[in-house]
């Protein structure tokens, strides 16, 4: 009988609203970090200090480009030496977590602006820790979520398609992993765990109908350099819609293998929800979901770019004893790949990667 729902305090998405950051900061304090990816550290440190008056004193750090132990240690160094009672977190997902876990860490309020909508990294209390290299460590549950998300749909829809792209990877995973979690009777994310609300399970069927309206007419528009309505439905369903839904319903094998690939050096170059796709194919593989339900999002994945073959990630040679040890990964003790109402055991993960990618294949 009991459940809870969790997401940001305000979320605002509008093109532009990047000159409007001081708006959003300075009811939450007087000294803010500012971390910023590095391939925008200069142009956006600059437009934002010359929108910010001088009731704020910022300080800009550039992100170094993985949330792992050394750069969180970093950034909370910098955060204590400025005394800042703000993180912002200003990029993709990965700067979002640092600036999240050194926020919880230094007992700073936390406002996230995210410049590509490629995970739902920014209204969540969740964070992912990486290795320096890139490998799965540690999912970290917060105990609060940002304050603030800014969203500037401009700059979000001047990035490359393939940003775009990875978020709906990503955010596909939300409903099938929501339903997951569902029939295992697995709690949710908020509040050290409860049952999903009717609102969270609302959420995540709501943004799997945005997905398959609007992702091909967004990719479209964005290689052509245009924000339309469907792009402004994509950002939303990318960062808002599936954040709140995998956040409130929870996640299973489709993280859970993400995870798993990340053993890999071949997947390295792969963005997160881009893995995140190939394993929500395989999570419908592993519930043995109805044929005509996998093979339309096969279908749906390639109308957009996301891979639907092993060959898609770069994975070519020696493939079972690969999958073998990414199966071996992803069903580590405590895995959240244990969401998922099936029997979960190393080889039927490898089995049922294996049994995707070829059913894959199979179709033109």
């Amino acid at each position: 009988m009991a459940r809870a729902f969790g997401g940001p305090n305000k979320y605002i998405q509008r093109a532009g609203e990047i000159d409007k950051l001081a708006d959003y900061l300075a009811p939450l304090g007087k000294r803010a970090l500012v971390l910023i990816d590095r391939v925008l550290f200069e142009t956006l440190s600059e437009r934002i200090a010359k929108n910010c008056d001088d009731k704020l004193d910022l300080h800009f750090e550039r992100f170094g480009g993985e949330c792992c132990t050394s750069e969180i240690e970093r950034v909370r160094a910098a955060a204590a030496e400025h005394r800042s009672d703000i993180l912002v977190g200003v990029g993709g997902g990965k700067t979002a977590d640092t600036a999240k876990i050194v926020a919880i860490d230094t007992d700073a309020r936390i406002v996230i602006a995210p410049t590509i909508a490629s995970t739902d990294a920014p209204c969540s209390a969740i964070a992912v820790r990486y290795s320096e290299h890139g490998v799965y460590e540690e999912s970290l549950r917060l105990p609060r979520n940002p304050d603030v998300v800014v969203v500037d749909s401009a700059l979000v829809a001047a990035a490359p398609a393939r940003f775009l792209v990875a978020g709906i990877g990503d955010a596909l995973s939300t409903w099938f992993e929501a339903r997951s979690n569902i029939e295992s009777r697995t709690d949710n994310y908020v509040a050290g765990g409860f049952p999903a609300t009717e609102a969270g399970m609302a959420i995540a069927r709501h943004c799997q109908e945005v997905l398959m309206r609007d992702a091909v007419k967004a990719k479209v528009a964005v290689e052509a350099g245009l924000l339309t309505r469907a792009v402004e439905n994509i950002i939303e369903a990318n960062t808002l819609l599936s954040g709140l839904g995998f956040e409130n319903c929870g996640c299973s094998a489709a993280h859970g293998i993400h995870d798993g690939l990340t053993v890999l050096e071949e997947v390295h170059g792969l963005f997160h929800g881009e893995k995140v796709a190939f394993g929500t194919l395989c999570l419908l593989m592993l519930e043995n979901r109805d044929r005509g339900e996998i093979e339309a999002m096969i279908r749906f994945c390639r109308s957009v770019g996301l891979p639907t073959r092993l060959a898609d990630l770069g994975i070519v040679d020696d493939v079972p004893a690969k999958i073998g040890r990414v199966a071996d990964a992803a069903c580590r003790p405590g895995n959240i790949i244990y969401a998922t109402p099936a029997a979960v055991t190393a080889p039927a993960v490898r089995d049922a990667i294996l049994a995707l990618d070829a059913l894959s294949r199979s179709i033109d």
